[in-house]
């Protein structure tokens, strides 16, 4: 015990003379060290920074949306497949439509099957995030709340949001509206729309699971107008006859996108690639005049 103490005394002591030495240098000596300290601190802080700019470029790569769709070699498309002419069921029970076709035309670049799944609207967003779809397709309106839930591709269309009243209808404009039951698509922006339009507490709302049960409705004389997307509402009219007519004034034009989820960046810029390919080369105005009569996109 003795003897390990006297060491210790002897260390100690060899410590103080060393710094008496080092002050008795002069501040330079001291100005260098603590230089060469300073410059050790920010070499570590460099290194840091440049570990945290590798590790978020990392954080990118993880990225395996678009590799996870071309292993499976399928890309599953969720849709309300009873939103015409954008994607709905026909007579033979197969779901066609615009964007449908588009969707067909992505795949086939993509070299991966299109699997089209049915889903509740109202729910879209958890049918997403849960996995079961790879995306949202089907004439879906960009809103704010959806480009925060969602990664939005690029608007490929406008669409205008309109009142549609039977031929018989005495109502002219969106003012005679007035104490009149509006039908309209539950979860849907137009439903957010009508709400916070200035006609709303003049209006009796009735939200509908689809837009052809409100059409159907107004038919029945269930509701007296229905607000619906001007491409539905001037499908329906064209396409089956029906004896409708669109009011002159609505309430505003949307942009219809696709949604992804957010983390699925290279999944959805890869199809973003791909339409933007197709409006090139002519192929996406083809669909669309097929559809509706001229190419009415705006993908750039």
């Amino acid at each position: 015990m003795k003897k390990s103490t006297f060491s210790r005394i002897t260390a100690i002591a060899a410590v103080i003379s060393m710094f008496a030495f080092a002050s008795g240098c002069g501040n330079e000596s001291s100005s260098d060290s603590v230089s060469e300290a300073s410059g050790a601190s920010e070499s570590i802080d460099s290194e840091n920074e440049s570990s945290n700019i590798e590790s978020s470029e990392a954080a990118s790569s993880d990225d395996v949306s678009l590799q996870k769709v071309l292993d499976s070699g399928k890309f599953v498309l969720g849709l309300d497949a009873t939103f015409k002419p954008m994607g709905y069921t026909d007579e033979n029970d197969e779901i066609v439509g615009f964007d449908i076709d588009v969707a067909e035309e992505v795949c086939a670049r993509m070299g991966v099957e299109l699997v089209k799944e049915g889903i509740n609207w109202d729910t879209k967003e958890q049918d997403l995030n849960a996995g079961r779809i790879d995306c949202i397709w089907n004439g879906m309106s960009v809103s704010p709340s959806r480009a925060e839930e969602m990664n939005l591709s690029e608007p490929y269309m406008t669409n205008a949001m309109v009142f549609v009243v039977p031929a018989s209808s005495e109502v002219e404009n969106m003012e005679q509206l007035a104490d009149k039951v509006i039908g309209v698509q539950n979860g849907s922006t137009a439903e957010t729309i009508l709400m916070d339009s200035n006609i709303a507490s003049t209006i009796t709302e009735q939200p509908m699971a689809t837009n052809i049960e409100a059409l159907q409705q107004m038919e029945l004389g269930i509701v007296d107008a229905v607000f619906l997307d001007s491409v539905v509402a001037n499908y329906e009219i064209k396409s089956s006859g029906k004896d409708y007519k669109i009011l002159p004034d609505g309430l505003e034009e949307e942009d219809y996108a696709i949604g992804f989820r957010k983390s699925d960046q290279a999944l959805r810029d890869e199809v973003q690639r791909i339409l933007s390919e197709m409006k090139a080369d002519g192929k996406l105005g083809e669909i669309s005049t097929n559809w509706f009569g001229s190419d009415i996109t705006t993908v750039k």
